[in-house]
């Protein structure tokens, strides 16, 4: 019992302790200086008529960023000259906003000092087909108003959501996005995110997650133990990136 508890320990606690002593996320950041520019990631819309869906990550704000992601989802439709960004975000609360923001804005900005990666990237014909049922959606989201940091619904609960619904996007959420195996209601079983599987989940808190995108994934305490074999054999822990 001894050796399994110190083993949980070596697992959880490795990963995240290496991200905080190499620097990999800053601890002294601050909200209003901290770097919003766009990480040149996505098609500008003057050069990109087709429809595009984007979805990204990056490690969240200050110590949240050992062991967590933020994720959000990026549209524009045929010939749109703007990019729709879709995210949740818990501080919008402070000042009397739903945590849910669907804005005009850059789709590929840095979050907070960390530079975002392409998790999804969808073009053409097929984008121009989902756009609308992402933004449908967005705008039913059960969860717009309400935030819980731990263990959801939280920002990534919102991209899961979107793409459980709408399977035909493939979205396999990173293993550090903790929130997105909470499910809405009192659901315990559910596609996985990307559709190539299924998963159990008690409000995401405790669960298990089979599927071909995804791997094999324990969650325990919102965190993810697991191995992924889709493209190529992956171990997933907790704070490893994706």
């Amino acid at each position: 019992m001894k050796f399994i508890f110190l083993l949980w320990l070596i697992l959880t606690f490795s990963v995240p302790l290496w991200v905080l002593l190499t620097g990999k996320v800053d601890l002294k950041a601050d909200y209003s200086t901290a770097n919003r520019d766009s990480a040149h990631l996505a098609p500008t819309p003057e050069g990109t008529p087709e429809a595009v869906i984007q979805v990204y990550a990056a490690r969240a704000f200050n110590w949240r960023g050992a062991i967590a992601s933020h994720s959000w989802i990026a549209t524009k439709p045929k010939n749109a000259k703007e990019y729709t960004v879709y995210q949740v975000v818990g501080w919008r609360q402070y000042r009397g906003l739903p945590a849910l923001s669907i804005a005009q804005d850059l789709p590929d900005r840095n979050w907070y000092n960390e530079k975002p990666e392409v998790l999804l990237d969808i073009r053409g014909s097929k984008a121009e087909a989902l756009i609308p049922r992402i933004d449908q959606l967005a705008k039913t989201y059960p969860y717009a108003v309400p935030y819980t940091l731990w263990p959801g619904p939280n920002s990534n609960t919102f991209p899961a959501y979107i793409a459980r619904n709408i399977p035909e996007l493939g979205l396999a959420m990173p293993a550090n996005a903790i929130g997105k195996d909470f499910l809405p209601g009192w659901q315990i079983i559910a596609k996985a995110p990307s559709g190539t599987g299924y998963q159990f989940s008690l409000f995401g808190v405790f669960g298990l997650l089979v599927a071909e995108k995804e791997g094999v994934e324990i969650n325990f305490l919102g965190l993810t133990y697991g191995a992924q074999l889709n493209p190529s054999f992956r171990i997933l822990l907790p704070g490893l990136r994706y």
